[in-house]
This record gives C-alpha cells, sequence and structure tokens, in this order.
C-alpha cells in the first residue's frame, strides 16, 4: 500500500493551517495589548509632567519666587540621571534654576526629543513641557527610560511567548496530525484487504465518538452487509447446485425412461408428465429467486400506498381458515380494537399478502394435524403495529432460527417434503423492504413469527 506522505497528508496541513491562524490571532492580539500598554504610558507621562508643573506653578509668584527657586533646584537636583529634565528662566531667557543650560530649553509647548539635545544618551527618549509662568518660562521633561525597559521586557515576553506557542502548537499539532493520519491509514489499510478479498476486515473503532470514529462505525456496517451479500450469494449459489442436482437427475432418468419406453413401442405419457412437473418445480424456484432479488432492489418501493395491516391480515386469514380445516388444523384470527381501522402505513399490500401467507402455509406444511395456529395484529406502547403468527407444532431449534432465512436453506435435509426453502426469505425480503422487524421466538411449544412495522411518519 502506498502510504501518504505525512508533511503532504490532509491532516498534518489542517493543523497547519489551524496554527498558522492560531499564531496570526496571537500575533494581532499581542500587537493590540502593546499599542494599548504604549499609549498608557506615554499618558502616564504626560499626567506626570502636568502634575510636576501645577505643583511648581502653584507656589506663585512675588514673594514666593525664592519658593519656586528652591522647587525646581531640589527636583533638578534630585533627578538621578536626568530622570526629570527641569529649567526656570526669566524673561531675558537666563537660567535661574535647573539641571539643563539655558541654551537648551526646548520650544514652548509640547515636544519630543532625544537625550542627544542635552549630550546624555542619544537612545533615551524625552517628553518635555515649556509653559509661562509669570514672569518665568518653566520646563519640565521626563525621560522615556523606564517606558522604554517595559516596552523592551514585554516585547521580550511576547518574543518568548511566540516561540513556546509555536513549539507547542507545532508539536502538538504534529501528535494530533499523526494520530489522525495513522487512524486514516487504518481505513486505507482495511479498504485495501476487503479490495484483496479478505471480506472480514474491520476498521478498529475508538470510543471517543469523533467524525473519524462515527465514519468508521458506518464503514463497518457498510461490510458487514457486504459481507452478508457475499457470502449469502455464495450460499445461494451452493444451495441451488445442491438442489437442482436432485430434480435433474430425477428429470434425466425420466427422459432415459421415456426414451426406452418409446424405444419399445410403449406408451410414455406418464413419463412426460412427471418430467413437465419436475421442470415446472425448477421453474417455480428460479422464479422465487428472481422475485426475491427483485424486491431486495428495493424497486417495489415505487408502488407504496398506504395500507392497513390488520385488514390485510385478517383478508389472508380468512383465506386459509378452511385450508387449515381440511388439514385437521385450526386457525385463527384476532386484530386489537382500533386497528382495523388505525393508522394506514405506507407499503406494497400484494408483497405484504403473500408474507402472511408464507407464513400461515409454512406453519400448514411442517405442523402436524390438531396444531393451532394463531395470527394477530395489535399496536404496541411505541406506536408501531405488530403482527404474531403462532403456533404449538414442533417448531424451530434456536441454532438454526438464522439459517432458515437463507435462501434454499431447509430444515429437512432429505428434501422429501414439498417446499423450496424460500418461504421465509421471502418474508424477510418483505419484511426489510417495509422497514419491518423480524424475529423468530420460542412458543413453548411452536414457533412465534413477530413482525414489527415502523410508525408512520405523521
Amino acid at each position: 500500500m502506498h502510504r501518504v506522505n505525512f508533511v503532504r497528508s490532509t491532516a498534518f496541513r489542517l493543523v497547519m493551517a489551524v496554527t498558522f491562524l492560531f499564531l496570526l490571532a496571537f500575533f494581532l492580539a499581542s500587537l493590540v495589548t502593546y499599542r494599548v500598554m504604549n499609549t498608557e504610558l506615554e499618558n502616564w507621562q504626560h499626567r506626570r509632567i502636568e502634575e510636576i508643573f501645577s505643583l511648581i506653578s502653584e507656589i506663585g509668584p512675588g514673594p514666593a519666587d525664592e519658593e519656586i527657586i528652591e522647587a525646581v533646584s531640589q527636583r533638578a537636583n534630585a533627578a538621578r540621571n536626568f530622570g526629570q529634565i527641569l529649567l526656570l528662566q526669566n524673561n531675558a531667557g537666563q537660567r535661574i534654576a535647573g539641571n539643563i543650560a539655558a541654551g537648551l530649553a526646548p520650544p514652548f509647548g509640547w515636544s519630543t526629543t532625544t537625550g542627544a539635545a542635552f549630550g546624555l544618551d542619544a537612545d533615551i527618549p524625552y517628553r518635555l513641557y515649556r509653559g509661562i509662568l509669570d514672569h518665568y518660562s518653566l520646563t519640565v521633561g521626563i525621560s522615556g527610560e523606564q517606558i522604554s525597559e517595559i516596552e523592551e521586557i514585554v516585547l521580550q515576553s511576547f518574543g518568548w511567548a511566540s516561540v513556546v506557542v509555536i513549539l507547542l502548537a507545532t508539536i502538538g499539532g504534529a501528535a494530533i496530525a499523526s494520530n489522525t493520519q495513522r487512524r486514516l491509514d487504518k481505513v486505507r489499510e482495511t479498504m485495501n484487504e476487503i479490495a484483496a478479498g479478505r471480506l472480514s476486515a474491520r476498521i478498529p473503532v475508538q470510543k471517543n465518538e469523533d467524525d473519524i470514529a462515527l465514519l468508521s462505525g458506518d464503514i463497518n456496517i457498510a461490510l458487514e452487509r457486504l459481507s452478508s451479500v457475499v457470502e449469502g450469494m455464495k450460499q445461494v449459489s451452493a444451495d441451488i447446485a445442491h438442489d437442482l442436482k436432485t430434480p435433474l437427475n430425477r428429470l434425466k432418468i425420466l427422459i432415459n425412461s421415456a426414451s426406452d419406453l418409446h424405444a419399445r413401442g410403449e406408451t410414455i405419457t406418464d413419463d412426460l408428465e412427471a418430467a413437465q412437473a419436475e421442470c415446472d418445480r425448477i421453474n417455480a424456484t428460479f422464479d422465487a429467486l428472481l422475485r426475491i432479488a427483485q424486491i431486495e432492489t428495493g424497486a417495489r418501493r415505487a408502488r407504496f400506498a398506504k395500507v392497513d395491516i390488520g385488514d390485510i391480515l385478517a383478508n389472508v386469514a380468512d383465506i386459509y381458515e378452511e385450508v387449515a380445516k381440511d388439514a385437521a388444523m385450526t386457525l385463527t384470527h384476532q386484530t386489537t380494537s382500533g386497528v382495523g381501522v388505525g393508522p394506514a402505513i405506507p407499503g406494497d399490500r400484494e408483497l405484504l399478502t403473500q408474507l402472511f401467507a408464507n407464513l400461515i402455509e409454512n406453519a400448514l406444511r411442517h405442523c402436524p394435524q390438531g396444531t393451532r395456529i394463531c395470527c394477530s395484529c395489535a399496536q404496541d406502547s411505541a406506536g408501531k403495529t405488530v403482527v404474531t403468527i403462532a403456533d404449538n407444532g414442533p417448531g424451530i431449534p434456536r441454532s438454526e432460527r438464522t439459517n432458515v432465512l437463507r435462501r434454499l436453506y431447509r430444515l429437512e435435509k432429505s428434501r422429501t417434503t414439498d417446499g423450496t426453502g424460500l418461504g421465509l426469505s421471502m418474508v424477510k425480503a418483505i419484511a426489510d423492504l417495509h422497514g419491518a422487524e423480524l424475529h423468530l421466538y420460542d412458543n413453548e411449544p411452536g414457533l412465534r413469527v413477530q413482525i414489527s412495522f415502523p410508525t408512520p411518519a405523521r
């Protein structure tokens, strides 16, 4: 069997596509988070500058000038590594207090620059504000070094998180894809075994009911039916060969006998009539087989119409009631109140009549004199129409109840009694066509055949 390249497998490509989409979503989420964080940090920096400017401006001009100069000087001296920039200038532009030269003063209003403007580290950004403070101008700035450090840490965190996510997604995806591909390979292996003729092969089904498990179960059901059909065909072929051998031999003997009688000038009418009867029996067997095959194709569903099961059963029972009396048996039938006029189901009246007739004829043929045959029709609690045909005859052994539903299978191996072994096969085919459940039970004594027809759709 040609094995699928794992990297080119549908499962792997699907997992990789999902992983890519997940990483894309993670990247977009990280980008949004970073932008929100950056905006919040810049807003904090902006508010901090406004707060410092406001605190100094509240001291007021006039006699408090010394206090303003003292406040600016203290903050400037306390600023480590130029974390804060302060510059107090008079109207002439001369520096009164601060930690940068007057010539380095920024323009009025908000501005952004780097440390290079103050002879500091060029990589450090500064946010500045210069405003009028009575007859002074005050410049307040805050270093963005802490913000840069926080942003760097966050970016590194996102980077490492991305690596971890990629590794986990790749490893996990590969594991999932490998497991999925392994299960799909089991399906392919099984189908190849089926193609090679090993019809008993089945796909292993896991307990978890995922889509592959459900598909595997459906394929196994189809394979079971296929195996059943093929085995049935083999069995039918063997049974046909076995069942036709005896009548063909008898036919050959009759023809030879007629030939001898004709050579002696004697009458051959009896032999010809017997040969014709054998031909009729052979034709009847083939006609029954063809009819069963036609029913199993489902073509007769096109002729379905609303029928009343209880009414059909009553008509068939009435017909065979006299036949049972002639055979020294008793045939009775009963229907639960309302069934005869109850809800109809889709069905083929002709085939359903044959179904009930076959079951009654089967009981008449194989039961001794004095047997009681009872036909009944009722509705169960689920609304299904249930037909039961029971007798107190010899019954069918439990081990043979499945076999008797096969074509041409007969409990009487000598084939000396009448019948083709197709009666119950026909019953099963008709029941399956109508979606009905057929069961054979022990009637203690005798056989009880129960057919449950599905609830009609509303």
